[in-house]
């Protein structure tokens, strides 16, 4: 896989995605794709399981940039910007992390999303307590 076959891949999913096009999840995923929302989530395995995850974000309105970080064989990292609009204004950034097969079907995808004024360590909680219950 190269830069510009990721760069296809992740248009293809935010064309997918956009449209709502479940059929779709079977041509950026392999059968027993596993699909992690971070890296310690349980991976949601295989197209029917991916598919009823997308579909908690039918109707949504949203902007997508995107860039490859790295590629190298059959990986690839990439990052992305993406904006919610209505209902809810929102805004991440993310980190895809993808293992591709050789058909150019996606069998690993795994996120690592950061919102703002969230923490991103272990030791705090939004707040700015520990997080850890005694």
């Amino acid at each position: 896989m190269d830069r510009a076959g990721v760069m296809r891949w992740v248009a293809e999913y935010e064309r997918v995605w956009r449209a709502g096009d479940l059929a779709g999840v079977t041509r950026l995923f392999t059968e027993d794709a596993r699909y992690l929302t971070s890296p310690y989530s349980e991976p949601r395995t295989g197209h029917a399981e991916i598919q009823d995850f997308w579909l908690d974000d039918a109707g949504l309105t949203f902007e997508v940039g995107a860039e490859p970080v790295a590629v190298e064989g059959r990986d690839a990292v990439v990052r992305l910007e993406v904006r919610y609009g209505d209902p809810q204004p929102q805004e991440y950034r993310d980190l895809w992390v993808l293992r591709f097969a050789s058909d150019g079907r996606v069998e690993h995808f795994e996120e690592w999303a950061y919102w703002p004024g969230k923490s991103h360590t272990a030791g705090t909680d939004d707040t700015g307590g520990t997080g850890v219950t005694p």
